[in-house]
C-alpha cells in the first residue's frame, strides 16, 4: 500500500511540475463530466470561471481544486481517464512519468503551435465541417469536440468552425502531422505543404520536396529554448501520395535475412528500440523489377491484387508493402496496424517463419495465431498488442461477427492495411468473401455518410496475392472477363497487378517446365476387373438394383451413394447395405483401374475385415452369437469370402500390371537416374490412391538403387475413412523434403498450392485434373532448373481431354486479365460498383432466407434412427449443443443403447475436449458418433449423417444430413449444472 502511496505521490509531483502546461492542454468543460469526485459547487465554479476569464484559467483552478481532494489513490486514476476519453492525450503524456515526452518533442510541439498561430488567419479561413469530420475520424477531435465545434459554426458563422478546431487539435497527442493529413486528404495540399515547409523545386523537376527552412526557423526563433529537429516522432511529413519506395533508387527496404540477427550490436538494438524509425543499414530486402513493377500501387495506397506465378516471390513483395506501409504510418503519426490472412494453417506459420518475422521483426512487433493457439489466446488482444498479425482468415471473420454481440471483438476499422493471400478464394460463401463482404458494406455505408456531412468509417487497405484468379469455369472470354471483374470487385481492388515492363525477368526467374503427357496404351486382360464385376452383378439381383451406370465409373458411384441413402429413408435396410457395398466394390475397379490389382483387393479385404470385427465385437459385447448376424450381411460377407482365394491369385500375376504404373515408373527411374539431387511430387486424386502408391515405390527396389526416398502428403481434415494428417505431420514431411532425407513426395491436391514445398525437378499429375488454378499452382511446383510436367492418364479418363480445357482457360484467364486492364477507369468504377452492389443484395437474401428457414422446427418434433437398422437412436429432446457445434447426448439411460469401441482413426483436439472412441449401434454396429471428454465428464457425440431424421409431421417424412446446420433446429446448449452423477461415476 506505501509504494501504491508513493506512486500516486509521484504523480501529483508531475502535476505541479508541469502545471504550466497542463492548464494548456486540459479542455475543462469535457472532463469535468467524468470528474465525479467533485462537488457540483465546485464544478460550477470551474464552470463560471471558464465563461468570464476562458479555458486556461478555468484549468488552473480544476488543478487546484483536485488537489485540495483527500486520498489521491481514489481521484488520481479517474481523472487520467477523463483525459483519455476527452482525448486530452499531451495532458495524459505529463501526469505520467513512465511517457514523458522528450524536450526535443516538447519543442517541436510548441513550434508547430507557434507555426499555427502564425498562419492562424489563412487556415482558419480555409476550414471547414469536412474537415472537423475527418479529424473525428483521426482521433484529433472527441465527440465533445465535434458537437461543440459544430455548434460554434452554427451560432457565429464559417470562421468559428476554424478556430474552435485549431483550439482542441493542439492538446491531442502528435496532432501536427494527423492534421497535415486531414488537409491532405481533403483537397487542402497547398495549406499542408505551407504547413509543412515543404515546396515544389521546379528546378529539379522530378517530384521530389526540400524543406523551406524560413518558417520552421522563424518558429523556432519563438520556443521555448529548445531546438526543432524535424525526426519521424514528430515529423513534419510529406503528403501521403508522395511518400512511396519509388524514391529509393535501390528499390530497398531495411531488413534482410542474408544477414544474421548477430551483426547487429547490444548498442544498435538499444537505439533501434528508442526509435524504431532509424532502421538498421545492415539489413535490406531487394525487390527485383518486375516486382517492384505490380507493387508500385500498392505502395501508394491503393487496394490491388498482384497476380504472381509461384516462386515469383509474392510473399516477398507483400513484405515490402507491409514495411513501408507501417514506414509511412510512422512517419506521418498515424497508427498502423497490419493483419495478414491466410487460408490453410500450415501457412501461418511458414509466413512468419520465413517472411514476415524475420524481415520486420527489429521495427515492428510481428505476432502469429492460428485455430490451435486462439482457444488460448484472446485475437482482440493480440490485435491491441501487435503491429503485424498473421492468421487463418476464419479467426478474423469470428471476431468481427462477435461484434454488436456484447463480446470482445474487432472491427475492420482497426486495420490499416489487409494482406489476403492466395486471393482467388475471395468469391461465393468462403470466408475471404465473408469478410470482404462487411469491408463492402461499411464502403457503402461511408458514401452514405459523406453525403450527409457525417464522420466516415476508417477503412484499410487492401491487397490480394494470387499465382492465378482463374475464370470461374468461364467458356467465353466474356464470361472469364466477368470472373476477374468479380474478383476485383470482391477484393474492393483498383486494379489487378501483372507483369508487362519487365516480363522477360519474370521468365528468367520462373522458367517454364517442359511439358510431356503419357497416355499408356491399355492392351492388357484385367481377369481382377471380371471377377469384381461378376461379384457386383449378383450383389444387384439378389437384391434387385438395376443401375443403368457403366461398373467402375464416377456415374455408378453416384448412383450408389444416392440409392444407399434413398433405402435408408425408406427403411428398406437390404437395399441400403447391398448399395454400400456395391459402392465399395466400385471403388475397387477404380483402384484397379489406376494403381495394382492388390491394392484394390486389399481396400475389400479391409472393408470386410472391419465389417466382421464390429460384428464379433457386438456379439461379444451384447452376449449373443455370430448366427444373429443379419441375412443380407451374412450374404453379402460370404460372397467375398468364396471369392477372395480367386482374387488373390490373379492379382499376384504381373501380366496384369497396370499400364500406367509401367509408365510411372519409367518416369521416375529417368529423373532420378539423371540427376542425383532430383526431388519430385506426384499428385494422384484420393488418399487410399496416395497410400498405394507409396506402398507401390518402397516396394520396388529399383526405386531404392537410383536413391528414390519416397513420403506422402494428405489433408488434416477427417471426412474421410483414412487416417488425416495432422499439421505437425506434414510439417515434419515437408521439412525432411526440404533438407533432402525425403526427394518423392506423393500427395493429394493439399499440396498443391500454399504449403512451402522446395522446387522440384518433376511433376507428376497421375490421372487427376482439376481446374486451371490447380494446374497452375502444381505446375508452378516444377520450378527447378530443366524442370519436367508429366501428365498420366488413361486414354479412357477424359484426364487428358481436361488439361486441355485448363490449358484453354489459363490463356483465356491471362487475355480477359488484360481486357480488364485495358479498361477505361470510369467503365472499371462502374462494374466493380455493379457487381459489389450484387454481392451485397445476394448475401441480404441468402440471410434472409436461412434466418425464415431457421429454427422452424421443435426439438421435440424430431427422432434420430440408425441409418443402418432403424432402431430409435434418441430424441430431439435428448440432445443438447457444446461449443455451438457438438451435440451430444445428455440421457443417462442412452448408455443402454449403444456399445463403445475404440477408434484408431481419431486425433485430439486442442481444446477442453478431447475425442475418446466411437459409439456403435448395438443391433447393427453401425457407427453413430464418437465419446468426447468435456469438463471431465464422458459424452457421447452424435454424428447426424450416421442417423435419419424423423419428424412428427403430416407425412412422417424421414431425411438425411450431411450437416447439423442443414437441420434448422434450435438444441439447448449444454448445461453440466444438470447433468445427473451415477454411483459408477462415482
Amino acid at each position: 500500500m506505501a509504494a501504491s502511496a508513493d506512486g500516486y505521490e509521484a504523480n501529483l509531483g508531475m502535476i505541479d511540475c508541469f502545471r504550466h502546461r497542463l492548464k494548456r492542454l486540459i479542455v475543462v468543460g469535457p472532463v469535468l463530466d467524468y470528474l465525479d469526485f467533485l462537488d457540483k459547487d465546485v464544478k460550477e465554479h470551474i464552470k463560471a470561471k471558464e465563461r468570464e476569464e476562458g479555458n486556461t484559467k478555468a484549468a488552473d483552478l480544476l488543478l487546484s481544486k483536485i488537489k485540495q481532494v483527500p486520498e489521491p489513490q481514489s481521484w488520481f486514476p479517474v481523472f487520467v481517464t477523463a483525459l483519455s476519453n476527452t482525448l486530452c492525450t499531451r495532458a495524459m503524456q505529463y501526469v505520467d512519468p513512465s511517457n514523458l515526452p522528450s524536450p526535443s518533442l516538447e519543442a517541436q510541439n510548441d513550434a508547430f503551435e507557434k507555426l499555427l498561430t502564425l498562419l492562424c488567419p489563412n487556415i482558419i479561413d480555409k476550414l471547414t465541417m469536412q474537415q472537423v469530420d475527418h479529424c473525428l475520424q483521426e482521433r484529433l477531435c472527441s465527440q465533445d469536440d465535434y458537437q461543440q465545434i459544430q455548434a460554434a459554426c452554427r451560432q457565429r458563422g464559417d470562421k468559428e468552425c476554424g478556430r474552435e478546431l485549431l483550439s482542441r487539435i493542439v492538446v491531442k497527442h502528435n496532432w501536427f502531422s494527423k492534421f497535415l493529413v486531414v488537409l491532405q486528404k481533403t483537397g487542402l495540399d497547398d495549406l499542408a505543404n505551407e504547413l509543412s515547409g515543404y515546396t515544389d523545386d521546379a528546378n529539379e523537376g522530378n517530384g521530389k520536396k526540400k524543406i523551406n527552412n524560413f518558417k520552421l526557423e522563424h518558429a523556432e526563433a519563438e520556443t521555448d529554448g529548445g531546438t526543432l529537429q524535424i525526426s519521424c516522432e514528430g515529423s513534419a511529413v510529406l503528403p501521403e501520395r508522395d511518400i512511396s519506395l519509388a524514391t529509393t533508387s535501390e528499390n530497398t527496404v531495411n531488413g534482410s535475412l542474408e544477414e544474421s540477427d548477430d551483426l547487429q550490436s547490444d548498442s544498435d538494438q538499444e537505439e533501434g528500440a528508442s526509435n524504431k524509425c532509424s532502421a538498421s543499414p545492415q539489413r535490406t530486402i531487394t525487390l527485383r523489377d518486375y516486382q517492384m513493377e505490380v507493387a508500385r500501387p500498392a505502395l501508394q495506397g491503393e487496394n490491388v491484387i498482384i497476380c504472381l506465378p509461384t516462386g515469383s516471390g509474392k510473399t516477398r513483395v507483400a513484405v515490402y508493402i507491409t514495411k513501408e506501409h507501417m514506414d509511412n504510418r510512422k512517419r506521418t503519426q498515424i497508427p498502423g496496424k497490419v493483419i495478414v490472412l491466410v487460408n490453410k494453417v500450415p501457412l501461418v506459420e511458414q509466413h512468419y517463419r520465413k517472411e514476415f518475422s524475420p524481415y520486420l521483426k527489429q521495427w515492428y512487433s510481428v505476432t502469429k495465431l492460428s485455430g490451435d493457439s486462439q482457444l488460448k489466446i484472446s485475437f482482440p488482444e493480440v490485435v491491441r498488442k501487435n503491429d503485424i498479425i498473421l492468421c487463418t482468415a476464419q479467426i478474423l471473420e469470428n471476431s468481427l461477427s462477435k461484434t454488436g454481440t456484447g463480446e470482445d471483438g474487432v472491427e475492420l476499422s482497426d486495420f490499416s492495411l489487409i494482406i489476403i493471400d492466395e486471393c482467388h478464394h475471395t468469391q461465393k460463401e468462403a470466408v475471404y468473401n465473408n469478410i470482404m463482404i462487411r469491408y463492402i458494406k461499411h464502403k457503402m455505408k461511408n458514401k452514405k455518410l459523406s453525403k450527409e456531412n457525417s464522420p466516415l468509417v476508417p477503412l484499410p487497405q487492401i491487397l490480394g496475392l494470387t499465382a492465378s484468379p482463374g475464370v470461374g469455369g468461364a467458356n467465353s472470354l466474356q464470361r472469364a472477363q466477368q470472373h476477374i471483374l468479380k474478383i476485383c470487385a470482391n477484393l474492393d481492388a483498383n486494379r489487378i497487378m501483372t507483369v508487362q515492363a519487365h516480363l522477360a525477368q519474370l521468365k528468367t526467374q520462373v522458367k517454364e517446365p517442359y511439358k510431356k503427357v503419357e497416355i499408356p496404351e491399355e492392351t492388357r486382360e484385367n481377369p481382377f476387373r471380371d471377377k469384381i464385376i461378376a461379384i457386383m452383378t449378383k450383389i444387384q439381383q439378389y437384391s434387385s438394383l438395376a443401375p443403368t451406370s457403366e461398373f467402375g465409373t464416377q456415374s455408378y458411384e453416384q448412383w450408389a451413394v444416392q440409392k444407399e441413402k434413398t433405402a435408408a429413408k425408406e427403411k428398406n435396410r437390404k437395399e441400403r447395405v447391398c448399395a454400400e457395398h456395391l459402392k465399395k466394390y466400385n471403388d475397387a475397379l477404380l483402384i484397379n483401374d489406376n494403381i495394382r490389382m492388390v491394392d484394390a483387393y486389399n481396400h475389400l479385404k479391409n472393408f470386410y475385415d472391419e465389417e466382421k470385427k464390429k460384428k464379433l465385437e457386438l456379439c461379444e459385447e451384447v452376449g449373443g452369437s455370430v448366427a444373429n448376424i443379419d441375412e443380407t450381411d451374412k450374404f453379402l460377407i460370404e460372397l467375398f469370402c468364396g471369392s477372395k482365394k480367386e482374387l488373390v491369385t490373379v492379382a499376384a500375376k504381373s501380366e496384369y500390371e497396370n499400364e500406367k504404373l509401367t509408365k510411372l515408373r519409367r518416369i521416375i527411374m529417368e529423373a532420378f537416374t539423371k540427376n542425383e539431387e532430383a526431388r519430385g511430387i506426384i499428385f494422384t486424386k484420393t488418399r487410399q490412391s496416395t497410400f498405394a502408391l507409396l506402398q507401390w515405390i518402397n516396394e520396388n527396389k529399383k526405386f531404392e538403387e537410383v536413391g528414390v526416398k519416397a513420403d506422402y502428403i494428405i489433408g488434416a481434415g477427417s471426412t474421410s475413412e483414412f487416417k488425416p494428417m495432422t499439421q505437425n505431420e506434414q510439417k515434419e514431411v515437408i521439412n525432411k523434403f526440404s533438407i533432402g532425407k525425403v526427394n518423392l513426395l506423393v500427395a493429394t491436391n493439399v499440396a498443391e498450392e500454399g504449403l512451402d514445398i522446395k522446387e522440384c525437378n518433376i511433376v507428376i499429375r497421375y490421372e487427376t485434373v482439376t481446374n486451371e488454378i490447380a494446374m497452375v499452382q502444381a505446375r508452378g511446383r516444377a520450378r527447378a532448373d530443366d524442370s519436367t510436367y508429366v501428365l498420366v492418364a488413361s486414354s479412357r479418363s477424359g484426364v487428358r481431354e481436361r488439361e486441355d480445357v485448363n490449358e484453354y482457360r489459363e490463356k483465356m484467364m491471362y487475355t480477359a486479365i488484360q481486357n480488364v486492364q485495358k479498361m477505361s477507369s470510369e467503365d472499371y468504377r462502374r462494374k466493380i460498383q455493379e457487381f459489389q452492389v450484387q454481392s451485397v443484395m445476394e448475401k441480404k437474401m441468402k440471410t434472409k432466407k436461412k434466418n425464415c428457414k431457421k429454427y422452424q422446427e421443435n426439438p421435440s418434433m424430431v427422432s434420430f434412427h440408425c441409418r443402418n437398422c432403424n432402431v430409435q437412436v434418441c430424441t430431439g429432446q435428448e440432445i443438447q449443443v457444446i461449443e455451438n457445434m457438438h451435440h451430444v447426448i445428455c440421457n443417462p439411460e442412452f448408455k443402454n443403447r449403444y456399445v463403445k469401441r475404440e477408434n484408431k482413426t481419431l486425433q485430439e483436439k486442442l481444446a477442453d475436449y478431447q475425442t475418446n472412441g466411437e459409439i456403435i449401434c448395438k443391433e447393427c454396429s453401425q457407427q453413430w458418433g464418437t465419446m468426447m471428454v468435456h469438463h471431465g465428464l464422458d459424452l457421447p457425440c452424435l454424428k447426424i449423417g450416421n442417423c435419419v431424421v424423423a419428424f412428427k409431421d403430416k407425412n412422417n417424412s424421414r431425411q438425411i444430413y450431411k450437416k447439423w446446420g442443414e437441420l434448422q433446429i434450435q438444441f439447448p446448449q449444454f448445461d453440466i449444472g444438470e447433468m445427473e452423477i451415477s454411483d459408477e461415476d462415482e
